[in-house]
């Protein structure tokens, strides 16, 4: 179901522009009534358990098209000039997703959440888009960037950067095990570090006083 309803959406895009909008509409609505609930009950469970110790176990494909599908809402944001809850809980309560990147999940669950976590942090409405300003202007999209900014720089006040690995191996954050560049992922190192200075950089230009900026 989760596939399918993922594949959907990835057709729906790629149809004429014209209907795209209307399309989505009608097939998000009853999706957006549910989809909160779903969302808490998928990123909420225990993934410390024996069911995700394997990459290829059908818990963690399960979970894999779930991630396909959060990938393909927020692709879909686009088309929406209200968007949808559905569209944007992936910001709004983006916690979820960084405790489980934080978990004992398989790795290549991790780096498919850290890189959905970039595209988010890249994200623009076509307002901003065509405006070309390098600030957002979309009132849902600078509440929902300044959430997800907000959730990522609380637990880099923490250890959560230290619990995530830079490979399929034991290669941590601020870890001797291995020297930087030897069996590091330099795509996630990378994908990391630009979320963390973009949530740096957004929550700076949406501070109210130099207080809280320092």
């Amino acid at each position: 179901c989760l596939w399918t309803l993922a594949a959907i959406l990835k057709q729906t895009l790629q149809d004429a522009p014209v209907t795209t909008a209307g399309v989505l509409k009608k097939l998000l609505a009853p999706l957006d009534v549910v989809f909160e609930g779903f969302y808490n009950a998928i990123l909420l469970h225990h993934f410390d358990s024996h069911h995700y110790t394997s990459p290829y176990s059908e818990a963690t494909n399960n979970l894999i098209s779930f991630i396909d599908l959060l990938e393909a809402l927020l692709a879909s944001r686009i088309e929406l000039e209200l968007p949808l809850r559905c569209q944007r809980i992936l910001f709004l309560k983006v916690s979820y997703v960084l405790n489980v990147i934080s978990s004992s999940i398989p790795y290549v669950i991790k780096k498919k959440l850290i890189l959905l976590l970039k595209k988010c942090v890249l994200y623009k409405s076509r307002e901003d888009a065509k405006s070309g300003s390098l600030f957002l202007q979309t009132p849902s999209l600078c509440e929902d960037m300044l959430a997800l900014s907000n959730a990522v720089l609380q637990v880099m006040n923490l250890t959560w950067l230290n619990q995530i690995p830079l490979s399929g191996k034991s290669s941590y954050f601020g870890s001797s095990d291995a020297a930087p560049g030897h069996d590091s992922d330099q795509t996630v190192l990378r994908a990391l570090s630009l979320v963390v200075l973009k949530a740096v950089e957004f929550k700076i230009h949406n501070s109210a006083t130099e207080t809280e900026i320092k």
